[in-house]
Formats: structure tokens, sequence, C-alpha cells
């Protein structure tokens, strides 16, 4: 399961780097209304995908088993790409109330990241 997490970030980083091209291209030809709000999705993306990666290494190097691995691993996996995806989503459909899904997003990413702080603290010194 870490592989598809690290797979998953490895994804996201070249998602965020395609975005990044698509934003110079995008202020080359003229700005649309909404394009501020998609800048923010290209640092989830990048942000997200770096985490996915030391996650993935981090579930590996722990050795998280059980619910906990699943959680880590499904918990951020979906956070990754939901958390951006409903920026975009929002953004270009002009959505606003779509932003309240970031929270449950937000939710995942951080029990994921819950886990982890466990599997770090139980590691023996």
């Amino acid at each position: 399961m870490s592989r598809i997490l690290k797979v998953s970030g490895f994804a996201g980083l070249t998602v965020q780097m395609v975005w990044g091209i698509g934003n110079v291209a995008g202020h080359m030809v003229g700005v649309p209304p909404y394009w501020g709000q998609l800048v923010g999705a290209h640092a989830h993306f990048g942000v997200l995908g770096i985490l996915a990666v030391v996650t993935g290494l981090a579930i590996d190097h722990y050795g998280t088993t059980g619910k906990r691995r699943s959680i880590a691993t499904w918990g951020f996996i979906a956070g990754q790409w939901l958390l951006p995806g409903t920026l975009v989503v929002q953004a270009t459909l002009g959505i606003p109330q779509l932003g309240m899904l970031a929270f449950l997003w937000g939710i995942l990413l951080a029990a994921a990241m819950a886990v982890m702080t466990l599997e770090a603290l139980a590691e023996p010194a």
C-alpha cells in the first residue's frame, strides 16, 4: 500500500509541474477571472505530492500495518487529490459552497498525519 501512496505522490508532483507550465502559459495569453484560485490548486498538488512520497517512505520505515496503514495510505491519497480537485471545480464552476468539502478532505489528511504521529511516537529510541 505504501507503494501506491508514493506513486500517488509522484503523480501529484507531475500534475503540479505541468500545472505550473499551464500557469505560465495562462499569464502569457491573458488570465481568466478564476485563475488566482487555480494557482492555489497548483501549490496544493505540489506540497501534498511531496508529503505523499514522504509518508509512503515513513510507512515503510515504521513498518506500519493494519488499520493504521490503511488510514495513512487511503486517507492521504483521498485528501491529496480531492482537496485541490475541489478548489479547481469550485473555481471553474463558480460554486463557492463546494469549498466546505475542503474541511472533509482536510480531516482525511489530518487523520493520516495523526496515525503517522503515533507511529513515530511508538518507535523505540
